[in-house]
Parts: structure tokens; C-alpha cells; sequence
């Protein structure tokens, strides 16, 4: 149970990190010059923030569970 809840905080840590970071990115490359700032806030919260928080929570619960 220990390992689930750590690789669960790992989990939000890497989402908080890559959805700033996708909001960052986009709005430095977007080509949208209507609504950039929302298209920036979406794709980061709804695309960037839950890919990189399944693939954190996969690799740290297998990295923990094996040592």
C-alpha cells in the first residue's frame, strides 16, 4: 500500500510539472493568435498533466515494487 501512494504523489507531482510545462509550450509555440492563452490551459491540463501522470505512476510503482 506503502508503493501505491507514493507512485500516487509521484503521479500528481508529474502532472502539476508537465501541465505548467504544456502551457509554457504552447504558448510559446502556438500559431493561434485568438485564444492562445486558453488553448494553452486546456491542452496543458487535459493532454500534457494526465499522459505524463500515467506514465509517472506506471514507472515509479514498477521502479519502487522492484527494489
Amino acid at each position: 500500500m506503502k508503493i501505491f501512494f507514493l507512485s500516487l504523489l509521484i503521479a500528481v507531482v508529474a502532472y502539476v510539472v508537465a501541465a505548467v510545462g504544456g502551457y509554457y509550450l504552447i504558448t510559446k509555440l502556438s500559431s493561434n493568435i485568438h485564444d492562445k492563452s486558453m488553448e494553452a490551459t486546456m491542452t496543458g491540463a487535459f493532454v500534457f498533466g494526465p499522459i505524463a501522470a500515467v506514465i509517472a505512476f506506471i514507472a515509479a510503482y514498477l521502479y519502487l515494487r522492484s527494489h
